[in-house]
Parts: structure tokens; sequence; C-alpha cells
């Protein structure tokens, strides 16, 4: 009788039977529907210690259909050309790659996903893992092959639900059994072999070791004048976008011709530049630096005035002008509010 895996305790979670299993195994094919780069921690360490002519672990990933296209498709009228162009396949192929990269920006960075993804580039690299992408129609099966030098039992197979990620493996409640019958495991390693062999079932080891060689995960450091640039563009950005938001905010003409909104801009710009102060420090590098530092809040009363002056051009209410002037008041004005 075949051993049931469902992860809900310590003995019948599938990762530890997995990482047993490859340890004493010189190579691995694996079929699942979706690939947590984070996830492959689990296993990395093991992959590591083949020996040279072991290998490789080849990753087969199912490219799998949102539930509602698949109700979408199900209801239609129309009926759709079955099969796929080579148009498709690297269109869904550039679309698996974005979704790879947008798992690199969820949650925070930590240490050991740092050493996950560093370890799978290098296997990457060498290729001990090689990963396609099968394209042919979707695939949703999850199969676990490995294959060690035993000549009663040389293929273990872990069939069930279990995706390649670390709650699929060890966390969240799944179903898999052990498939250790020899007329078992060899068909289903000719069905492995069948989809990777398969026209559209495409390669994507260079795609996924550039993602992470151009993530947070890559070893070559960042030079400074890079992140300088991205930020560069990310905040230019907002600023365009800014722009194209409030372009359309109304101006009244009154108030070019409004001598009280001069007279109180130039008082304005006088005050804060009373109320500043000069902050200065001595570098070894750069010598002395001078800051000015600006208090505001000191200008409250003649931004109130500019504010009563705006208020008539604009039409509010008296109430709308106290709430626009006391608005966050406590926290503008600190302990003299």
């Amino acid at each position: 009788m075949p051993r049931i895996f469902d992860n809900l305790a310590s003995d019948t979670s599938l990762l530890p039977a997995l990482r047993e299993t490859l340890d004493l195994s010189s190579r691995a094919d694996f079929c699942v529907g979706y690939f947590n780069l984070r996830g492959w921690g689990g296993l990395a360490p093991l992959v590591d210690r083949w020996q040279p002519g072991d290998g490789p672990c080849r990753v087969l990933i199912g490219m799998q259909r949102l539930p509602h296209d698949d109700l979408r498709d199900a209801l239609s009228l129309i009926e759709r050309p079955s099969g796929i162009d080579n148009q498709t396949a690297h269109r869904l192929k550039v679309q698996l790659a974005e979704q790879l990269r947008q798992q690199l920006t969820i949650g925070a960075p930590t240490n050991a996903d740092e050493r996950t993804l560093r370890q799978l580039a290098s296997q990457l690299r060498a290729k001990k893992v090689v990963v396609k992408l099968f394209l042919r129609h979707p695939l949703h099966a999850k199969l676990y092959l490995l294959f060690r030098n035993d000549p009663i039992n040389p293929i273990v197979g872990f069939l069930g639900s279990s995706n390649l990620t670390f709650a699929g493996l060890s966390a969240q409640g799944e179903l898999n059994v052990d498939v250790l019958d020899q007329d078992a495991t060899v068909k289903l390693k000719q069905w492995f072999e069948d989809r990777w062999d398969d026209r559209f079932c495409v390669d994507i080891t260079d795609e996924l070791l550039q993602i992470i060689e151009e993530s947070w995960a890559r070893e070559a450091l960042i030079p400074p004048y890079h992140v300088y640039l991205k930020m560069a563009y990310h905040l230019s950005h907002e600023a365009r976008a800014g722009l194209a938001e409030f372009r359309g905010f109304p101006v009244p003409e009154s108030m070019f011709s409004d001598a009280r909104l001069r007279e109180l801009g130039r008082l304005y710009l006088k005050d804060i530049d009373r109320n500043s102060t000069m902050l200065v420090r001595q570098q070894k590098q750069t010598g002395k630096t001078e800051t000015q530092s600006f208090k505001i809040q000191k200008s409250k009363p003649i931004i109130d005035k500019i504010d009563r002056v705006l208020a008539e051009h604009y039409g509010f209410t008296e109430e709308e002008l106290d709430f626009i002037i006391n608005y966050d008041i406590k926290y503008r004005m600190g302990r003299n509010a």
C-alpha cells in the first residue's frame, strides 16, 4: 500500500520524504503547475551535493489557466480552435517569465531567500537544474520522480496535489502518495518524457537565470550611480503623473490681478527667511557645509491670510475656510497648536 502525505503531521509531510529520497538519488524529474523560486530552498542543498555526471534535475512547469477563463470558454457560444501556434507559445513564455519576476517583488527579502536564489542561479548556470514550460495545453499535474542506483527500486515517484512551493510541500493540506511499483514508475517516466520532448515544451532556464541575476539576489553589487538613476526615474515619473493629474485644476483669473496676494506672498517669503536658521557642519572630505532650515509653522498667520484671500476667489464658505485653516493643526503646529 502506498504511503499518504497530506502535510497535516510531521510524519506525513511531503518535504522530508522528498528530501530523504533526493539525498539517495542522482537525478530527478519534477512536473508541477506552479514553481515558487523561494520555495526551492528545501531542495537546493541536496541538488548541490550531486557529483559531476549526476543530474540534472528537470523541472517541467505546466501553464495554468485562471478559473474564470475556463468558465468563459466552457459557456462560450463561439467554437475556439484547439492547439497552439508559435506566436501564442512565445506570448505565454514571456507571460510566465514576468510572473516569475513578480514573485521576487512580493514580501521583504531575507538572508535565507537570498541564499536560496543564489543557489538556484548557480545550479541553473551549471545546468544542474533545467526548467521547461509546457505550452501545448494547460497542465496541472504534480509528479516527482527520483532516480537512484538501486537494482530493485531504481525510480521512486510521488504523485498528488503538491506544487513546488514551500506551502505545497510542507505547510498546507494536500494529498500525495508515493509510487514504488516498478511498472508504474516506468510508465510515469515515459509520461514525463513525452511532455518534456514535446515541440511546444520550451526551455526557460536562461530566462529564469536572467531574472535572478537582475534581482536583489544578484551576487554582483549594483553601482550606486545605477541606484541613483533608478530613483531619479521613479521620482520624475511620479512628478509627470502629478502634472497630468492636476493640469485641469481651475485657477480663477481674478487671482492674477489681486494685489493682496502679491503683497502677502512677498511678506511670506520674507517671514520664512527671518524665522529660518543656518545649520553648519564641518565635513572631513567636503569641508564646511551650510544648510538653511525653515520653520514654516511660525509663518502660519500669514498663510492663514493667504488662505482667506484665496477662499474669496474660490467662493468657499466660512465653514470650508475654517476646515482648511485648522486642518490637522495639532500635527502641523506641534505643541503650540
